[in-house]
């Protein structure tokens, strides 16, 4: 049996208000966000964005999820997969992140807590359980698994994924802030920058044995 064009419009409007918010997210942040401009956007009456999302914050926490929580659920079982080296294991998840989220508008819901996170406390809670944590638990398996296999030689698991996150983070920062305003300030090619910074990261984690095998 066919699926009615109308059943089929309400079946993709969670998906179009998500679509929606993440849009005004980005450009007006959260606080400035108005749930009858995300409804708008959406072509829905803000009864039918409640029927789906009741309050603003459930709206966000949403969009969070789509876009953030879903990319590290699916690197998480990539890796788990993943069979050979290490390293390479680690510039595929950190080059999809970029290409999955970096190069999107999903990028500036890390501006966004960045900016406003003192005043919603609740929702920076739920961000650092929703993705902070479970970034660092992933690239830490991927440290502590290099370790254990001798590919990686023993280094501060924890202060090493700082290291991993730090320049990535700082690139959508400046993508979302500086870079949207079209400053004649440093320019930034991304791949470049993440090239450069695995390049370096590997050549300080791996073993004396592994950079052996590579010569």
């Amino acid at each position: 049996m066919s699926t009615s064009p109308r059943q089929r419009r309400k079946e993709a409007r969670p998906q179009e208000l998500l679509a929606a918010a993440l849009t005004l997210f980005v450009e007006k942040g959260f606080a400035a966000t108005r749930t009858e401009e995300v409804a708008a956007l959406a072509g829905v009456s803000k009864g039918t964005l409640y029927l789906y999302y009741p309050s603003k914050d459930e709206l966000f926490k949403a969009v969070v999820r789509e876009n953030l929580s879903s990319r590290i659920a699916e690197a998480a079982v990539l890796a788990a997969q993943h069979q050979g080296s290490v390293a390479d294991l680690l510039c595929h998840v950190m080059g999809e992140w970029w290409r999955q989220v970096g190069l999107g508008s999903a990028g500036g819901i890390s501006k966004i807590m960045m900016a406003e996170a003192r005043n919603f406390p609740e929702l920076a809670r739920f961000y650092v359980d929703e993705v902070v944590l479970p970034t660092h638990q992933l690239l830490g398996s991927l440290i502590t698994r290099g370790i254990q296999s001798g590919e990686f030689r023993p280094v501060p698991v924890a202060d090493t994924v700082h290291v991993l996150v730090g320049p990535m983070l700082h690139m959508i920062l400046y993508q979302h802030s500086l870079g949207a305003c079209k400053l004649h300030g440093p320019t930034i090619d991304p791949p470049a920058v993440l090239a450069v910074q695995m390049d370096l990261m590997l050549r300080g984690l791996l073993s004396p044995s592994s950079k052996a095998k590579d010569q």
